[in-house]
């Protein structure tokens, strides 16, 4: 898991090159109205990521589905991304199946399994993706494509120099988070060891911000086995602040807030998170702060993603857990696959 996260810079450059190769013509897309992308966990967030950096650069909606069915307003006009990893994901198949009897324009990201056997029945077109990740360490493969796409059908310009740039910039920060950097010089093993043995509740920003914490909270779970739950401001403001108040004091031990920051952040929303901060404090629960850095609106993105994936990694060695196996989601599979009684 290690060796994924540092080489997250190389799978996205591995990943333009494949994508280099798909051969899409623009013309078939040009009467779309909305886009839809359909996914589970890490096969969805790279939507997720493509639909929040793109939210003031697109002209249609932009949604990521995360269910059997597709929402009613898909049509014959509605570009229909089909994304899984394994190719084998139960929800994702059955909202294909959907897509496919609403005529839907679709294409598909897969390593293989049986999206990569209905593609091919229905003649839908697919990037293969390269095998033997799990999802989640597959990041590249699920955002890149999809982000490509964009600019391939003339959605919006220069997304993928952009990424170049994302690119180089990761290779450069991930010095300060490797193995060899001690701990009070690593600001991924700092944030780790200030969360371990407590729930983390990551928080973000409606802008850069809201996926990434998303991301975290996923990578948190699933590596480090660690307990995890991630909002956004504002909307925190207007419900979860409320829970902040004197019945958490007895157990501020046992909670981390990551509040996530970025140069976008609206001035209003920066205030808002000082305050909160101050008030989380007086409870005595940990606030940890990361800040986004890079030039570009991509690269603040993935500069704060690879800082998350490496605190999930060294969380999970303070852990003493292997953050490879995702042992409660295979028994969920097993469990469904059987008969019900």
């Amino acid at each position: 898991m290690y060796n994924r996260i540092f080489d997250f810079p190389e799978q996205m450059a591995e990943a333009i090159k494949i994508v280099d190769a798909w051969k899409i013509q623009p013309a078939e897309f040009s009467g779309i109205t909305n886009i839809v992308l359909v996914g589970m966990g890490g096969s969805a967030i790279g939507g997720d990521l493509v639909r929040t950096f793109l939210q003031n650069r697109l002209m249609i909606p932009f949604h990521v589905c995360r269910h059997y069915v597709l929402p009613e307003f898909v049509d014959d006009e509605t570009l229909v991304i089909v994304s899984s990893y394994s190719g084998n994901t139960e929800e994702t198949l059955a909202a294909v199946d959907d897509a496919i009897g609403r005529k839907a324009l679709l294409v598909a990201l897969t390593t293989g399994g049986m999206l990569a056997e209905v593609a091919k029945l229905n003649e839908i077109p697919t990037v293969i993706l390269p095998a033997g990740l799990q999802p989640r360490a597959a990041l590249g493969y699920s955002f890149v494509p999809v982000l490509a796409l964009m600019e391939k059908i003339g959605l919006a310009k220069a997304l993928v120099k952009e990424l170049q740039v994302g690119i180089k910039d990761l290779e450069m920060w991930r010095e300060k988070y490797i193995e060899d950097n001690p701990t009070d010089r690593n600001p991924a093993k700092i944030i780790a060891s200030r969360v371990q043995g407590k729930i983390a509740i990551v928080y973000g920003g409606p802008t850069v911000t809201d996926v990434v914490a998303t991301r975290w909270k996923g990578q948190l779970c699933e590596n480090a086995k660690n307990l995890a739950f991630a909002n956004v401001f504002p909307e925190l403001n207007h419900n979860e602040l409320v829970g902040w108040c004197d019945i958490v004091k007895p157990h501020a031990d046992h909670l981390a807030v990551i509040l996530l920051r970025d140069a976008s952040d609206h001035p209003r929303v920066v205030r808002r998170m000082d305050i909160v901060k101050e008030l989380i404090e007086k409870t005595g629960v940990d606030v940890i702060q990361a800040t986004a850095t890079g030039a570009s609106a991509i690269s603040r993105m993935l500069s704060l993603i690879q800082l998350g994936d490496f605190v999930s990694y060294y969380l999970a060695v303070l852990n003493k857990v292997d953050p490879t196996p995702v042992a409660a989601i295979e028994a969920l599979k097993k469990a469904l696959a059987e008969p019900s009684e």
